[in-house]
């Protein structure tokens, strides 16, 4: 199997035990490392939350004080008795409100501060994995990790986490203040811990499904829609407007559905605290009554009993409310560290060789590929390729032509054999030196945001604008560049700087040609080009590519008249080598596809 195809895994539903916890502890472990880095600032959060919840926590202390001792002064005339129980009470509720004030702002900048460094993680570690991993996870779920995932851990980071913290704090400490007041109706109050514990663990377990599917719903949801915006011309091309809107819409209702699912659990479980909580105060109000009918209690005690009471189940209906948060938070955050648990196939060398100046020769030894555990796709060959030769590779549509392409650039690794750039296996060349000595040109010519320029400088660098413009003018780009509206200047993405796609290729083109590499790779890079643009970048590549070591994989045989060498690929195997005027007339398979090729122009 495949290195990735835990991919599929992460999008499971029904996980087995041993895996949920195995995933549950991977989550934590990656929110706990992300809050390491915040020790300080939580340290005082900390402090800030004792403090002001044994703040709010003293207000029913106090009235019950204010009611039992502070009442019979004053009627005593002993109206200092008065102020200093009210100024308590004053002194207590700024406490209590500037602290947690302040506590919502450190919690905030650590949250913030946490979601940068989470969003940062996913997005270079996924530019960081091997191609085989972006082939195999789809664009849109990548989307949904970065937006929607992201998206649900900052809502319970922002409010979720600290309002837990919080009502967590104030609950401990005021069924302590009951138990001070009286420890009798603290059993009582102790006993609904049990219903409340069996109601939340029947809502995790149903709602921790609910959640993970909701996630599974979300990236789909995103992925169908980037899949159709992206592919938006062949929709329009092919009428599929009506067949993806029914698509669309029934991933949107299973949404729908998921959603209602969890609203529906819910409602099960916060209607449910507030009756056990009613029920509470009502037994406390009963117990205390008979009681102060027996001269065993103050009435300034019952009544801090019941605010204490009433307000210890405040917070555990926030509790609740914000349990649902978690689970979702959870769920978002088991798909984000397991993009993040994904290791590169290919790995940077631990202690490169350097490779400063790369003649570009280079030689496959008992070469033998296939993707991850997969069957063999290259069976096992030899090929040597002299520094400066440019080779042409022909060969039917999966033959295998752009792997070995991928294999030269280094974007898979030989499942065994050598690959070796002027002596050294290509796996211990450090990645900054094989992108500087190898570039590679593919047919998709992906242009980024920004000028024409600053496209064609991502070749080099710092390149200057004369640079620039030689690398255009040698590949045949400087003519419609200019007559762009605003020339090299012109913002590939912006109105009336949109270019075709053969204008595209030659943008790549220039850019490549500025890299100056010692191997270049053409992987189909001439199919969007007509044929006098063809016949421009042939002519640059017949001047640029003297002393450069060139791969061509072309369908289109005109490509293959600038070659030295030609190498047919047929199911994995290098079935013909050899020049092209040789195999054009030794009646092989390059011979059959050349004359095909020469009726087709008649």
């Amino acid at each position: 199997m495949s290195q990735y195809a835990g991919v599929a895994n992460e999008d499971s539903i029904n996980l087995s035990r041993s895996e949920r916890k195995r995933v549950r502890t991977r989550s934590w472990k990656l929110l706990a490392a992300l809050a390491g880095t915040q020790k300080p600032m939580l340290a005082l959060t900390l402090v800030l939350v004792v403090v002001s919840n044994l703040a709010r926590v003293a207000f029913p202390l106090l009235i019950a004080w204010a009611i039992d001792w502070g009442l019979p002064q004053v009627r005593n005339g002993n109206w200092a008795a008065l102020g200093i129980t009210g100024g308590a009470y004053v002194l207590a509720a700024i406490t209590a409100g500037s602290l947690l004030g302040w506590y919502i702002l450190c919690t905030a900048r650590i949250s913030q501060a946490m979601l940068l460094d989470l969003r940062l993680d996913v997005f270079r570690h996924t530019q960081r994995l091997s191609l085989e991993f972006h082939e195999n996870y789809t664009s849109g779920r990548i989307i949904s990790r970065q937006t929607s995932d992201l998206e649900t851990l900052r809502e319970l980071l922002d409010q979720g986490i600290s309002e837990l913290v919080s009502a967590g704090v104030f609950v401990v400490f005021t069924l302590i203040s009951i138990f001070v007041l009286d420890w009798r109706s603290g059993l009582v109050v102790l006993v609904t811990a049990l219903p409340i514990w069996l109601l939340f663990g029947w809502y995790q377990k149903r709602s921790e499904l609910v959640f993970r599917e909701s996630r599974v719903v979300s990236a789909r949801v995103i992925g169908s829609f980037v899949e159709t915006m992206t592919g938006i011309r062949a929709v329009k091309a092919f009428r599929k407007e009506k067949s993806n809107d029914a698509a669309y819409s029934q991933i949107a209702g299973e949404y729908r559905d998921n959603s209602i699912r969890s609203i529906n659990l819910f409602g099960v479980l916060q209607p449910s605290l507030v009756l056990i909580g009613n029920l509470a105060v009502a037994a406390v109000l009963a117990w205390g009554g008979f009681r102060i009918l027996d001269g065993e209690l103050g009435v300034g005690v019952l009544v801090a009993l019941l605010l204490a009471t009433n307000r210890v189940f405040q917070p555990v209906e926030n509790i609740a409310m914000f349990y649902q948060s978690l689970q979702s938070a959870t769920a978002a955050l088991e798909k984000v560290s397991g993009l993040l648990e994904e290791a590169p196939t290919v790995v940077e060398p631990a202690k490169p060789q350097p490779l400063e100046h790369a003649a570009g020769a280079l030689e496959f030894t008992d070469a033998v590929f296939g993707y991850g555990d997969g069957p063999v796709i290259m069976e096992k060959f030899d090929l040597a390729i002299p520094a400066g030769q440019t080779i042409a590779v022909v060969g039917q549509t999966g033959a295998g032509k752009s792997t070995l392409a991928k294999l030269i650039a280094r974007f898979y690794d030989l499942r065994s054999g050598t690959l070796s750039i002027d002596g050294v296996p290509i796996e211990q060349i450090a990645n900054n030196d094989l992108r500087r000595h190898v570039v590679m040109v593919t047919q998709e010519a992906f242009l980024f945001s920004g000028t024409v320029a600053e496209n064609i400088a991502l070749g080099k660098p710092g390149a200057t604008i004369e640079e620039i413009i030689l690398a255009a003018r040698a590949v045949g780009a400087h003519e419609f560049i200019t007559a762009l509206p605003e020339g090299y200047d012109t913002d590939v993405n912006k109105r009336g700087g949109r270019v075709s796609s053969g204008q595209r290729q030659l943008i790549s083109f220039a850019r490549a040609f500025l890299a100056d590499p010692a191997v270049l790779i053409l992987d189909e890079a001439t199919s969007s080009l007509d044929i006098p643009s063809e016949r421009a970048v042939q002519r640059g590549l017949q001047t640029l590519l003297g002393n450069r070591t060139a791969l061509i994989i072309a369908h289109r045989l005109s490509t293959v008249q600038i070659a030295d060498r030609v190498l047919v690929v047929h199911d994995g195997k290098i079935v013909e080598d050899g020049s092209p005027a040789e195999l054009i007339g030794s009646e092989g398979r390059f011979a059959a596809l050349h004359r095909a090729w020469r009726e087709s122009l008649v």
